[in-house]
């Protein structure tokens, strides 16, 4: 599937407010609203789109410890990475989990009410997991930049 121009506009607006209505969305664009709905459905069902959400402010909701968590499995649990991956999938408290090249394993972005729930966190659920040989939490003082979206050139061509 070769993304056209409308499709990137699309994708650049709805990245930008996913509420924006159909209507909407196709004065943007130049189209009729049901060919605006037709693409829309279309780059789902291709995939481009995985989800709408709302964003969350965590500290809005009582969560005031975020931390970036580097993970180091044993040679020796290699061999069951998947089911680690299930492990770090189950803990409510990841938020995001990274399988990476490199110096660890895994990176981890974790949320927790205060440094007490975070240290219940570790001791009692990432600790338990078998495999895992190095733990390295760091804190996160400020959110700089969390870049959600992806601007897409009108006029580069993108093939999904």
């Amino acid at each position: 599937m070769i993304l056209d121009k409308i499709d990137k506009q699309i994708l650049n607006t709805l990245q930008e407010n996913g509420k924006t209505t159909n209507s909407k969305l196709s004065k943007i664009v130049g189209i009729s609203a049901p060919a605006t709905l037709e693409r829309v459905k279309r780059l789902e069902l291709a995939g481009v789109i995985s989800h709408f959400t709302a964003v969350i402010d965590p500290e809005k909701i009582g969560f005031s410890i975020m931390a970036v968590v580097n993970i180091g499995l044993s040679l020796s649990s290699l061999s069951s990475v998947a089911a680690i991956k299930e492990k770090f999938i189950e803990l409510d408290e990841v938020i995001q989990c990274y399988q990476i090249a490199g110096a660890n394993d895994f990176v981890l972005k974790v949320v927790a009410k205060d440094i007490k729930a975070y240290g219940r966190f570790m001791n009692m659920k990432l600790t338990q997991i078998a495999g895992i040989q190095v733990i390295k939490s760091s804190f996160i003082i400020d959110n700089v930049k969390d870049k959600k979206i992806f601007f897409l050139d009108l006029d580069e061509e993108y093939g999904v």
